[in-house]
């Protein structure tokens, strides 16, 4: 059976806006090609590992901030800790990830990537890298902290404070 057919008249959906302003579809179009694709690599390589996205914003953020506590974790990805221990778990097991205890709280726990981990997190973000690099080369000069305001106007005000902990709005 066929999936039906759902037409939509953008001219409704606008109006239904306040203030009268047309949606960006063409942007929102955009970003979801672009996300597609800046995850599809990274996606094939994480599949033969039996890894999802999750396992990799787990070591992405680990890679980023060695020694982040667990707690730190789970409120940038906003995940549960039934989730984020799950996810944890499969990269400890497989040796991609260490816990150590915390120096002067012993109930924390402290994520370090091992050697294992900070290659796959290599790997994994070359491609990506790339992607970003040669998108950004074919702007014009100062294209770049453009494209970094707005990904930071994209974000959550209350959640820009943890950009700038992480060291992700530098150089604006």
């Amino acid at each position: 059976m066929a999936a039906p057919q759902i037409n939509v008249n953008i001219a409704d959906i606008n109006s239904a806006i306040p203030g009268g302003e047309a949606l960006p579809l063409d942007i929102m179009g955009l970003f979801f090609f672009a996300y597609r694709d800046f995850t599809g690599d990274a996606d094939a390589l994480l599949e033969r590992q039996g890894f999802g996205r999750a396992h990799h914003r787990v070591l992405y953020f680990v890679n980023l901030r060695p020694g982040m506590p667990v707690a730190d974790l789970l409120d940038i990805l906003k995940i549960t800790k039934q989730s984020l221990a799950r996810v944890l778990r499969q990269l400890i097991d497989n040796g991609y990830i260490e816990q150590k205890t915390g120096h002067s709280d012993r109930r924390q726990r402290l994520l370090h990537a091992t050697n294992k981990g900070r290659q796959l997190f290599a790997t994994l973000s070359a491609t990506q890298a790339s992607r970003i690099t040669d998108a950004i080369a074919a702007l014009p000069l100062e294209s770049r902290k453009v494209v970094t305001r707005f990904l930071i106007g994209m974000v959550d005000p209350a959640d820009r404070a943890l950009l700038d902990r992480l060291n992700l709005t530098a150089g604006l």
